[in-house]
């Protein structure tokens, strides 16, 4: 039976591997033990069904790799398994056959490796196929069952011939029998559909729900991995932040005395450039010690969205004055709080300059649109009022866009792209998470990514903002 742990492949492999045993099994059981199990005499043609099962068996085995993540292909092949199953059944003794609880094995495959339509539709054709083998038992099979029944009835009575029975009681015996015959083939035909069933719904929910904890489990390793990334990143940009602390302290003695002494324009002005790169790393650096209090502490703040994008607007100016920002919020998202801390704001300015370096490298200009809004709840009850719970931040530019086979990677793992390793959208992605929200990235049909950012909202009971 397919392992849910293994790839998808292996368990085409497991499957190919089982119906050669299954080949081997009928015909062994034709060959050797027809007689021993009561099986009916194959006529000719069970023989041609049994070549073409043989190529068929070969062709899966060679090709299994064909199937992978196809479940179309994969109900294709169980159903065929069946149909094998029902004809050697057919040809061997059909209900009467020992072994008809094999057209159960392509139920459970079945319920445990696909959805939950292919498991019905394969009960469904296997009670169809066992109920017309149940309607066309010949009744020579059931006279000889119940006659073999009466005769070793009879020689059990041959020890009462003293008493002289006469026949007649041994022919209504033979007549109960075949009834009862008849009754143990209603008895396990109910008892097949009873087990079809069973395995459907049972195995079925079984194996969605050990999908589903893999499915978990998965994500949580990943999440694992990528926070081990995020703390031995954190580690390396803590120490060469305070590497950086003291020749940057040595630099603004070095430029605020030669600014005293400059009086060309040429070297004021470049003195003023050197200025604002210097107070650039400097709000960097302060920045950093602020997060890095904020996360150890576990400090939550509440902050309105108008005041975040007051300070987002300051920042934008501030370290990228050359950036063109476009803001667009609703009057609703204003006055909403969000639970915030020290590293959302150099989280969506990670965003932001990556989007101005985007689109001034596709020759627009560091042009960046934001539009922010607030999404409703569509699970709320009609008889009570919608209100928001989350808030959305869109930031588009207007660059040539991003690979389609990394945008479902980018922001959760590093990639390697010409313009680096998506470190910046990786950490911004990170602190998004760890405050409840989220980062997707999309391309924009007008040209350009749009990253969207998802928050959520503080509880109306906590809208006082500290």
């Amino acid at each position: 039976m397919a392992n849910l742990n293994l790839p998808f492949s292996a368990n085409q492999q497991q499957l190919a591997l089982l119906r050669l045993v299954n080949w081997g099994l009928k015909i062994g059981l034709i060959v050797f033990a027809a007689d021993l199990f009561g099986l009916t005499t194959p006529p000719t043609t069970l023989s041609y069904v049994l070549i073409i099962e043989a190529c068929y068996v070969g062709f899966s085995y060679r090709f299994h790799r064909l199937s992978i993540d196809n479940h179309g292909l994969l109900f294709l092949t169980l159903l065929l398994d069946t149909l094998f199953w029902a004809t050697w059944l057919y040809f061997t003794g059909g209900a009467t056959n020992a072994f008809v609880s094999l057209l159960l094995l392509p139920i459970a495959i079945s319920a445990i490796t696909l959805p939950r339509w292919a498991p019905w539709s394969l009960t469904a054709l296997s009670t169809v196929v066992y109920s017309l083998m149940i309607i066309n038992i010949p009744e020579h099979s059931v006279d000889d069952t119940a006659n073999t029944a009466a005769d070793m009835h009879a020689g059990h009575d041959m020890s009462q011939m003293a008493m002289d029975m006469p026949a007649n009681p041994n022919m209504n015996h033979s007549m109960n029998m075949s009834m009862d015959m008849g009754s143990h083939y209603l008895g396990m035909w109910f008892n097949f559909v009873i087990s079809a069933l069973v395995l459907t719904i049972t195995v079925g929910f079984i194996a969605k729900r050990i999908r589903q904890k893999n499915v978990e489990l998965r994500y949580l390793r990943e999440a694992q991995l990528r926070q081990e990334k995020i703390l031995a990143l954190g580690t390396a940009s803590a120490q060469m932040a305070h590497q950086l602390a003291t020749p940057l302290a040595t630099l603004r003695l070095l430029v605020d005395e030669i600014s005293d002494t400059a009086h060309d324009a040429e070297q004021t002005e470049l003195l003023a450039d050197m200025q604002q790169a210097l107070n650039r790393c400097e709000v960097t650096l302060s920045d950093l010690r602020l997060a890095t209090e904020s996360i150890r502490e576990q400090k939550l703040l509440q902050q309105s969205v108008a005041k975040l994008v007051a300070l987002l607007s300051e920042q934008v100016s501030l370290l990228m004055p050359e950036t063109q920002l476009s803001l667009h919020i609703s009057p609703e998202a204003e006055t909403t709080i969000l639970h915030t801390d020290m590293s959302l704001l150099p989280a969506l300015l990670a965003i932001i300059q990556n989007g101005a370096q985007a689109s001034e490298d596709n020759q627009q200009g560091a042009k960046v649109d934001i539009s922010i809004s607030v999404s409703q709840s569509s699970s709320r009850s009609p008889s009570t009022q919608i209100m928001p719970q989350e808030i959305s931040i869109i930031i588009r530019d207007y660059g040539v866009g991003i690979a389609t086979h990394l945008l479902s990677t980018l922001g959760s793992n590093m990639v390697s792209s010409p313009k680096g390793l998506g470190i910046a959208v990786l950490l911004s992605h990170t602190s998004f998470e760890r405050l409840g929200g989220k980062l997707y990235l999309k391309a924009h049909p007008e040209g350009g990514t749009e990253a969207i950012v998802t928050l959520p909202l503080a509880a109306k009971a906590d809208h006082t903002e500290v």
